[in-house]
């Protein structure tokens, strides 16, 4: 089947596609309308924690669209009380809000953090509303979201923008305390900046800033939508440097492919009030089915040790290549790494990759010096060793 005889026009064009249309995936791998193979190391942006269409995700959805789909969240589901009680059990968290993207879980922590501003005022009896947020930070695509993210351009996109996001340097505690105002209610960080290049926040940086925010009775956010569901080792990123936060969000991971996310909140601070939050699909039972199925693989007691060993296979494996061809070496948490190329080749390696033979390979690179990797959690040691040989020979062939 030709690429041509699919009519993709009316679809709107908001980015660059390659002429591939992809019509099933297995685990760590897509294939096209060619019938070609892809070894996905994207993964949907490390939505795939499980890989592409795992066996426990088809049996939830099943099972639950044969009961029922959207009752409506005016009423309560049973699954949706399942997996909010996962979570919590699981977490320093007591109360879970369900939500359909990151963007909208994120969207949903500002408002919560802006409404207990209002109840815990300043001491001129003012609301406070200003949320400090970090250059280069990526916290989704609505106008909130976009103007709460660090990344370059977007202040001008849809300006005006909304006000109220301060921008700081991630792992620098200084600028935090100078950004600090009597209108500041929170700090709100990815512990990994994913879009950013895949940075992570030192242990050192999440304890300080839990400790100013504190002292200063600020509340702390943590971005999880991409570092959350055992992607850094642990089940959320925060607990690497054994912290608590105030409010959490989650998406991507924790749907394992279907559109589903969370936002937590310690008690004191889930004030929201009837009216003030909700959503048409907000918690339906058919993908809080699928997040019960998610969890409960990621809970397994050999599921996130098994993490935390790819990990290291993985950062080896991309030291070893850097060392190879002379490049930056690695950085990352878990299963999200990147590779720092140390110079601006990252779209090209992408494109090559993509089109080799007979077995395509699927890259990312955020930026042009850097590639990203997402790989499924249950990627296979075979898996991270035929795509850093795979990498190896793209290399090679550049350097020629």
């Amino acid at each position: 089947m030709e690429f041509k005889q699919f009519n993709v026009n009316k679809l709107m064009y908001v980015t660059n596609r390659p002429e591939i249309v992809f019509t099933e995936g297995s685990g760590m791998w897509l294939t096209d309308h060619t019938g070609k193979r892809y070894l996905d190391y994207l993964q949907g942006w490390a939505v795939n924690v499980l890989g592409h269409s795992p066996q426990c995700i088809q049996d939830a959805l099943i099972a639950q669209a044969k009961k029922i789909i959207n009752p409506s969240p005016a009423f309560y589901n049973a699954p949706s009380i399942e997996l909010a009680n996962l979570l919590t059990a699981n977490s320093v968290f007591d109360r879970v809000f369900f939500a359909n993207s990151g963007a909208e879980a994120n969207e949903g922590a500002i408002k919560l953090a802006r409404k207990w501003g209002k109840l815990n005022k300043n001491s001129k009896g003012e609301d406070r509303f200003e949320i400090i947020t970090f250059d280069h930070g990526f916290h989704g695509r609505t106008i909130a979201t976009m103007s709460a993210s660090g990344k370059p351009g977007w202040d001008t996109m849809y300006a005006p923008q909304v006000p109220g996001f301060p921008k700081a340097d991630l792992n620098d505690l200084a600028s935090v305390e100078r950004l600090i105002s009597d209108k500041t209610v929170a700090v709100m960080l990815e512990p990994v900046q994913g879009e950013g290049g895949v940075i992570p926040a030192t242990r050192e940086f999440m304890q300080g800033l839990r400790r100013l925010t504190k002292n200063t009775n600020l509340l702390l956010i943590v971005d999880e939508v991409q570092s959350g569901m055992g992607r850094t080792g642990e089940l959320f990123a925060y607990q690497l440097s054994g912290i608590e936060p105030d409010i959490m969000t989650l998406a991507k991971g924790i749907g394992g492919g279907v559109p589903l996310a969370a936002l937590l909140a310690r008690e004191e601070i889930a004030c929201f009030e009837p009216g003030e939050q909700g959503g048409t699909y907000n918690g339906n039972p058919l993908m809080a089915a699928v997040g019960i199925a998610v969890i409960n693989k990621l809970l397994k007691p050999e599921f996130l040790p098994s993490v935390r060993d790819k990990a290291a296979h993985l950062s080896a494996g991309l030291i070893k290549l850097s060392d190879k061809h002379g490049m930056e070496g690695e950085r990352g948490e878990g299963l999200l790494r990147a590779l720092k190329l140390g110079r601006d080749i990252g779209p090209q390696i992408v494109d090559i990759a993509r089109d080799m033979n007979p077995v395509g390979l699927l890259l990312n690179s955020p930026r042009p010096n850097l590639l990203r990797f997402m790989p499924a959690l249950n990627v296979s040691i075979a898996e991270l060793d035929q795509m850093l040989e795979m990498l190896d020979g793209i290399l090679v062939k550049l350097a020629q």
